[in-house]
This record gives C-alpha cells, sequence and structure tokens, in this order.
C-alpha cells in the first residue's frame, strides 16, 4: 500500500521509508511510525513520519497496519 495519503499511515504502523540522504540511491528504511510529521492529507512523494528509532523519511510503503 503506498504512503501518500495521510489517512491509510498510522502511529504503530510498520512501513518503509526513504530519508532525505538516500532520496538519490532509493535505498529504504523498514521501521515503525512513531509520529506523523506531514499536516496536510496527501503528499505526492509520500507522508513523513518519524519511526520509533528515531529515522525521518517520507512513507514509501505500507507493510503492516498496526492491529
Amino acid at each position: 500500500m503506498s504512503g501518500q495519503n495521510r489517512a491509510s499511515v498510522t502511529p504503530g504502523a510498520k512501513v518503509s521509508v526513504v530519508q532525505k540522504k538516500d532520496q538519490q540511491t532509493g535505498k529504504l528504511t523498514e521501521g515503525v511510525v512513531k509520529d506523523l510529521l506531514t499536516k496536510s492529507a496527501t503528499h505526492p512523494h509520500g507522508i513523513k513520519v518519524r519511526l520509533e528509532d528515531g529515522t525521518v523519511g517520507r512513507v514509501k510503503e505500507i507493510l503492516d497496519q498496526k492491529q
């Protein structure tokens, strides 16, 4: 599932994000969402989130929604 809609990204969801430093290579980092940083309902490059380990990036894929 794509991470462009804020409503589909929830705290506790497992996601793949691309960090600012990895945008050129497209390297993805997996983690669990702690905070949503994008305020708008959608974003063409993905919703910006902070993961539980402190990593900040834009969601490229939602791997598993919080149960």
